[in-house]
């Protein structure tokens, strides 16, 4: 894979963030226009950066540091991606409205139990710790992919899911089916 297929791969990836902060706002109206409540508001913005981050970090090392495309690393990084991306579009579909980027919950509703979120409380983070280091490594961009994936898990697992269940507690559990999330990042 050339370094300008690799930038394109990025764009993608960007272009795909756009999708899904639009998503992610026409839920947000949605969930404030039913009472909805957000929480941990304070770790947001650090979280946009560090997304933003990745993207640009995935570039800089592979244009400034000569990074290689390395066949037996990219391709299946670049399948993990892929694969990372399909996750994430059924994490969004299987909660619907209630999907945003951040913590925003409607009192009243129940914690969904559907898609991926039958087998895991918080998939779309599988997806993200995928992606967080699956990205860079197509083109061989390691030291992003250790930075993005230190500093995402001190953000995930300091501030971002603490407040995601603290939200959720609220919610009510469906009667026949596990517990599960009912927010997903980004």
């Amino acid at each position: 894979m050339s370094t300008w297929l690799f930038a394109a791969l990025v764009l993608a990836t960007g272009f795909e963030r756009i999708a899904e902060l639009v998503v992610s706002t026409r839920h947000a109206r949605w969930s404030f226009a039913r009472g909805g409540v957000e929480s941990g508001r304070g770790h947001f913005p650090p979280m946009v950066v560090l997304h933003t981050g990745l993207l640009l970090a995935c570039l800089v090392e592979v244009l400034a540091a000569d990074r290689p495309f390395v066949p037996a690393l990219g391709w299946p990084m670049l399948v993990l991606v892929l694969a990372a991306q399909g996750l994430r579009w059924w994490c969004i579909t299987a909660l619907g409205p209630q999907w945003n980027t951040r913590v925003i919950v409607v009192p009243g509703l129940t914690l969904v139990a559907r898609g991926p979120y039958r087998w895991l409380r918080h998939p779309n983070y599988v997806v993200v710790v995928l992606e967080g280091f699956a990205l860079p490594l197509v083109h061989t961009a390691w030291v992003t992919a250790l930075a993005f994936t230190v500093l995402n898990a001190v953000l995930l697992l300091g501030f971002r899911l603490p407040a995601e269940n603290r939200a959720l507690a609220a919610l009510s559990r469906p009667s026949t089916l596990p517990q599960r999330s009912g927010t997903a990042p980004r």
